[in-house]
């Protein structure tokens, strides 16, 4: 099967924008504010993993995602893991990823309910190009002012701990409960392995690379290890057709690419090991 390009479905959010990103269309004039663009199979089927661009004007609440065996006991098929790649972020930007501290789950809880959280969780000052792995179990919260694609296990599983008053579900226990409230340690340092091909985060639950400049490559997935392909700028083709920023591809078979010198590209698949394209 060649490769599929995913259709896109916006999501209207409280924190959203109105003006979005080069390859999507803004809001229309009096519509509600669009926070994030999923991309999806246009069968509806459920891949390993889920693709979305955020579009942030307010914090995110602070949350967590519970691991594969937590959500398991839920009846969910996967727990969620899932990384930033920072596109553009306005001078103040930041994100909150893990905790000062070590804390144990009663002053978790104890932060949560009272609101404190908001200055016990790191808050980072974030750039364009900045590259986050977020492990399930991490408390986390991302920033307005910011532009970033996700790249997530593919799961709508969130436990909302804190969200700033808003009147907003939250899930203070099942948060509590999935947190691992520590400090934040990059499970990954971004190195570069060929010529213009980078691995920005490797693990758990799936790879993520950064490839950039002219190349012509034959891509030929495991088949339990499709490739999303996730274009940012210039211009090419997969398979013969039209490979441009705000398109994502799926290639679960095999597939050509074939991109100039100009192309940035973010490349993802499931699964810890580095795939040798």
């Amino acid at each position: 099967m060649p490769a599929v390009r995913l259709i896109t479905k916006r999501v209207e959010k409280p924190w959203g924008r109105v003006t979005l990103w080069p390859g999507f269309g803004d809001v229309a004039a009096g519509g509600a504010p669009v926070g994030e663009i999923w991309f999806d199979l246009p069968d509806g089927d459920d891949p390993a993993l889920l693709v979305k661009y955020l579009f942030t004007s307010e914090k995110l609440s602070i949350q967590v995602h519970p691991g594969d065996a937590a959500a398991h006991a839920r009846g969910y098929p996967r727990g969620k893991d899932e990384a930033w790649v920072v596109l553009a972020a306005e001078p103040h930007a930041t994100i909150a990823i893990g905790t000062r501290t070590a804390m144990d789950r009663d002053e978790l809880r104890a932060a949560a309910l009272d609101g404190s959280i908001e200055d016990k969780i790191c808050w980072k000052a974030v750039k364009a190009g900045d590259v986050f792995y977020s492990p399930a179990g991490t408390i986390h919260a991302i920033g307005d002012g910011l532009t970033l694609v996700e790249v997530q296990q593919n799961v709508d599983l969130t436990y909302r701990l804190y969200d700033y008053g808003r009147p907003r579900e939250l899930h203070v226990e099942d948060g509590v409960a999935a947190s691992d409230p520590v400090p934040y340690v990059a499970p990954y340092i971004p190195h570069t392995i060929a010529h213009g091909r980078t691995i920005l985060a490797a693990g758990p639950a799936f790879v993520l690379e950064r490839w950039t400049g002219e190349r012509r490559v034959v891509i030929r997935p495991a088949a339990d290890r499709p490739v999303w392909l996730i274009p940012l700028a210039g211009g090419g083709t997969i398979d013969q057709s039209e490979c441009v920023p705000g398109s994502v591809w799926l290639v679960a078979d095999e597939a050509i690419l074939d991109v100039d010198d100009h192309a940035h590209l973010l490349v993802a698949y499931p699964g810890a090991d580095v795939i040798d394209f």
